[in-house]
């Protein structure tokens, strides 16, 4: 019997700057992970609608992130880069994943009760019904890894919940075709069509928080441009930043438990062990006991050695936007390619009459 091939699967939303929170977390394990995966990563732009229906420069944004994604060291060539509205077969098992998801699988989402808020009635129904197309996005290419953050665990859960589901509803089918795929499932090896995808969440700042309130996490969102490092921020603007960074008045502690009850300093630490691949209890063994006086500019020198690079080649490719939409378009298509291969299995599956 067959094995699923490892492949691994990520998305950013094109929304607003990037910034060091999606670096740590995300762009920068993309870019390790080439190393010993298969990759496909994508630009979700049909995600970045689903609370906000009208941006002023989706496509403009769309390639701001690409850009990112080719700055940080993705290879386009090697591996996939594209964007999601190109290939339809993400929307198409989307709809089939709402009708095997659950309304009350929905409503657990934590995402959707802190994005809509209060006016839970007036949220719209892409917005309840998104975790169903991030697991088509996921599932489209039956991947088996998703790098994820910490905020990102719950729906990942629930793609493992859709691909259980529709697995045990079509059993018989999947066997009948012969299209299903051994695998163990706790203790007990099953025959599935989709896997049970992993997550992978590793790093020491996978969880960047804000540098004005060490509480809150680093968004792009934020109204204060200080709360944040911007992929495109010059050397200048990253140094100023770090400076005014919120701290308290105490050195750094010389034990981690230290850091416990203090957010602010806790996340610097977790920044520069981040962007120097460094546990916590490296550099609290070095800068331990020193002022915020000493720490800020060596942290603010290691800030602009690792992102300046990125952020001059990010405007460097932004700059010449043709090639940018080529490798868009060359991604998408070799994304299709593997996309239908899959959907044609499922059409099947469910019973869809076609060519």
């Amino acid at each position: 019997m067959p094995s699923f091939q490892p492949l691994v699967f990520s998305g950013v939303q094109p929304t607003g700057n990037l910034h060091l929170g999606n670096y740590l977390g995300a762009i920068r394990r993309f870019v390790a992970l080439q190393d010993s995966h298969d990759c496909i990563y994508c630009v979700v732009d049909l995600h970045s609608i689903t609370a906000q229906l009208v941006h002023d420069d989706l496509a403009g944004q769309t390639r701001a992130i690409t850009a990112a994604f080719l700055a940080a060291g993705i290879d386009p060539e090697k591996h996939i880069v594209f964007n999601q509205s190109r290939v339809m077969q993400h929307a198409e098992l989307a709809w089939i994943f709402n009708c095997v998801a659950r309304i009350g699988w929905m409503n657990r989402m934590t995402q959707f009760k802190d994005k809509a808020g209060k006016d839970r009635e007036n949220a719209s129904l892409g917005l309840l019904a998104y975790p169903s197309l991030m697991a088509a996005d996921i599932l489209v290419y039956r991947a088996t890894h998703v790098p994820v953050g910490e905020d990102q665990k719950q729906h990942l859960e629930l793609t493992r919940d859709i691909a259980t589901k529709f697995n045990n509803d079509f059993s018989d089918r999947i066997g009948q075709l012969g299209a299903g795929v051994d695998m163990t499932v706790g203790d007990e090896r099953v025959n599935g069509f989709f896997p049970l995808t992993e997550p992978l969440i590793e790093g020491t700042a996978t969880r960047v928080m804000s540098l004005r309130d060490g509480m809150k996490k680093m968004s792009k969102s934020d109204p204060s441009d200080l709360s944040r490092i911007n992929l495109t921020d010059d050397a200048d603007t990253i140094a100023k930043k770090i400076k005014k960074a919120k701290t308290d008045p105490e050195p750094l502690p010389s034990e981690l438990e230290g850091l416990e009850a203090r957010p602010e300093a806790d996340n610097l630490v977790g920044i520069y062990a981040g962007l120097s691949d460094r546990s916590r209890e490296s550099v609290i063994a070095e800068f331990g006991g020193q002022q915020f006086s000493v720490f800020k500019p060596a942290l603010a020198e290691l800030a602009v050695e690792k992102l300046a690079p990125i952020a001059s080649e990010m405007r460097r490719i932004m700059a010449d936007p043709a090639y940018v939409d080529a490798v868009l378009r060359n991604g998408g298509e070799r994304a299709a390619v593997r996309a239908e291969a899959t959907m044609k299995t499922v059409r099947e599956i469910i019973g869809f009459v076609g060519d």
